[in-house]
């Protein structure tokens, strides 16, 4: 499904969001602004694992906890490639899976069997469907003032641009994210003239 959004926004390429002021309002907008804690923890998720939306949507409990406790690695078969990939969930997300998982069970999708990490409230036992995760992300990119064009896409795009402008290796970046060359992760990256420019900028021999 193409993803739609507000006149305001360059609907060319879906975009990471770079500005890192702009991302941490972004976060914290379903934690604050208009608290959510199921969109607070699609996003914050979303944003930590590198993990495409259609994967995400279908976690489900089994493959995020133990028992009560929240599992220092997610182990999933990726819907689009088929591959094998093992994700390791930082103390922020740890921490936030737990909180949630407090919120989770008292919702009737939980007491009524639903084994997904993002249950829908309207289908019995399916996820959360990826055009309610459009607007959940695509509301809060609203809700910031972010013009550029973001989609749910944009989570997984925005991890791979932080981690490359901290300095990260792009080959591991290549491999986090199941991509079959370098050339895909680069243009996936998205970067601008902005970014060469510091490139160019920072660096002095």
């Amino acid at each position: 499904m193409p993803d739609s959004g507000k006149g305001k926004r360059n609907m060319s390429t879906t975009q990471p969001i770079r500005d890192r002021k702009q991302l941490e309002q972004f976060k914290e907008y379903y934690k604050t602004k208009r608290p959510d804690y199921r969109n607070y923890a699609l996003i914050i998720l979303g944003l930590n694992t590198a993990l495409r939306i259609s994967d995400i949507l279908h976690l489900t409990l089994e493959n995020v906890y133990n028992g009560k406790k929240v599992r220092t690695h997610i182990t999933i078969r990726e819907r689009k490639t088929g591959k094998e990939n093992r994700i390791f969930l930082n103390d922020r997300v740890r921490q936030m899976l737990a909180a949630y998982r407090k919120v989770l069970i008292k919702t009737r999708m939980y007491k009524s069997g639903n084994p997904y990490l993002f249950p829908s409230p309207r289908s019995e036992g399916q996820p959360l469907s990826r055009f309610q995760a459009y607007r959940i992300i695509s509301a809060a990119a609203d809700g910031v003032g972010i013009e550029d064009t973001v989609s749910c896409h944009s989570l997984r795009k925005t991890f791979g641009y932080h981690a490359w402008k901290q300095g990260k290796d792009p080959i591991v970046i290549m491999v986090l994210f199941n991509h079959s060359s370098l050339n895909i992760t680069k243009r996936y990256l998205c970067l601008e003239q902005d970014d060469k420019d510091a490139v160019l900028r920072e660096t002095t021999l």
